[in-house]
């Protein structure tokens, strides 16, 4: 399908979630006619969102932090961290992020249009219909909706999982201490396997999500199983089962997304941001904070590349480089060779692993867990690791490391961007 000549708007971004929110707020900003095109695309955001203070935008308003605190991680020994964690009031982040100046169609996007001579790309939508723009934003998620598939895509994903019910502040605070648990590896909830982890954060004054929470599992641990481990740790604290509203949707919270999606395949023209992208970090699953950070930074790449007479193509080209920086790149191929030695640790050692992480200086632990594009605070970082693993883990990290240097090599080029994209 030819869409018309000439585009109804600068950017049109298929997905209206947190990321593509985001960025068509900071386009609206730059004076950009934006378009948002999702099949729902008012419906209220029900996941809860959470992020360390430091990695926000410092003007993120004030009301769409819910709740705030020290987090603990409890593993071999309990750790107190220096850093405040933040827990998002969802409606209030999604009402921020919805600008009026964005003009809405709702659609389901199935595929693009790409760029071509004489023609704009665009998203094209399940009812035959195309939205064209000077530049179109893949923002829908693990499913790459305007990616090219390709054959060597397939196979399980390493995915992140839980399973949480929201419960009163009274009724956590016997499993937690009234505590906000960022991770609690004890195995409280008797069940064999690859170990999971409580997290238990307060949505508000008078509510606590609990969740039985895996990293990563390829694929990931099914949600009865996460269900029943959560409904036997809160067993274990002394809940009664009428305290566990495991059966009641409007308590019940269900977590399950890829950390280990293959690089977006961009038509010319098009360009992918959040977990679309997937830069996605492998270890946490962390996304929502660096998309809200890098947001204003990939309008401005857009906005001067239009106005200076770019293309469509080039424009997504100096896009992409706001995202897909080579130091980015290098930092998230290490990010991923670490989440395959993690993947790949006995079951048995992981809560150790945990355990030394969280003895590493509050510098090191934000750089591996925020420092996307500094590669010199990423290795320091993982350096102060090894130092502090057992013998045994250090030789599961060597065995993995030697293992997957070649691995690293190849996540590099897989991940930066290729001559037409």
């Amino acid at each position: 399908m030819t869409p018309a000549a000439a585009p109804v708007a600068d950017v049109v971004i298929a997905g209206a979630g947190p990321a593509g929110r985001a960025l068509a707020l900071a386009c609206a900003a730059l004076d950009l006619r934006t378009l948002l095109v999702d099949p729902r695309p008012h419906r209220p955001w029900t996941h809860t969102y959470g992020s360390w203070t430091h990695e926000l935008p410092a003007d993120l308003p004030t009301d769409v932090v819910a709740a705030r605190g020290r987090g603990v991680v409890v593993a071999e020994r309990t750790h107190q961290l220096d850093d405040e964690y933040v827990v998002l009031d969802t409606a209030a982040l999604q009402e921020h992020l919805t600008d009026p100046a964005v003009a809405v169609r709702r659609g389901r996007a199935v595929g693009a249009v790409p760029a071509g001579a004489g023609r704009h790309p665009a998203v094209l939508l399940d009812d035959g219909t195309a939205s064209p723009g000077r530049v179109v934003v893949d923002a829908t998620g693990a499913r790459q909706s305007l990616g090219r598939r390709s054959v060597t895509d397939g196979g399980p994903r390493a995915e992140q999982t839980a399973f949480g019910v929201v419960v009163d502040r009274e009724v956590a605070a016997r499993v937690s201490e009234d505590r906000l648990l960022f991770m609690d590896w004890r195995p409280r909830h008797g069940r064999p396997g690859w170990p999971t982890f409580l997290y238990a954060v307060p949505l508000d004054a008078d509510r606590v999500l609990l969740e039985e929470t895996s990293l990563a599992r390829r694929p990931g641990l099914p949600m009865p199983e996460l269900r029943t481990r959560l409904r036997a740790r809160l067993r274990a604290a002394g809940l009664s089962d009428a305290e566990i509203p495991d059966d009641d949707p409007a308590a019940v919270e269900k977590v399950r997304f890829p950390v280990d999606s293959p690089r977006h395949r961009s038509p010319a023209g098009v360009v992918a941001v959040g977990a679309a992208d997937p830069l996605v970090h492998p270890a946490s699953g962390f996304s929502l904070a660096t998309s809200l950070r890098l947001s204003p930074r990939i309008a401005a790449a857009i906005a001067d590349a239009l106005r200076g007479g770019a293309d469509p193509a080039a424009t997504a080209r100096a896009a992409r480089r706001v995202i897909r920086s080579p130091a980015a790149v290098t930092v998230h191929a290490l990010r991923r060779r670490g989440l395959e030695t993690l993947l790949s640790m006995p079951p048995a050692d992981v809560p150790g692993f945990f355990d030394r992480f969280f003895t590493l200086p509050p510098a090191h632990r934000r750089a591996y867990l925020d420092a996307r594009d500094d590669v010199t605070a990423s290795v320091a970082a993982m350096t102060s690791l090894f130092g502090r693993l057992t013998p045994r883990l250090r030789l599961h990290l060597i065995r993995g490391t030697l293992l997957g240097a070649q691995s690293v090599r190849t996540e590099q080029q897989r991940y930066a961007p290729g001559p037409g994209s």
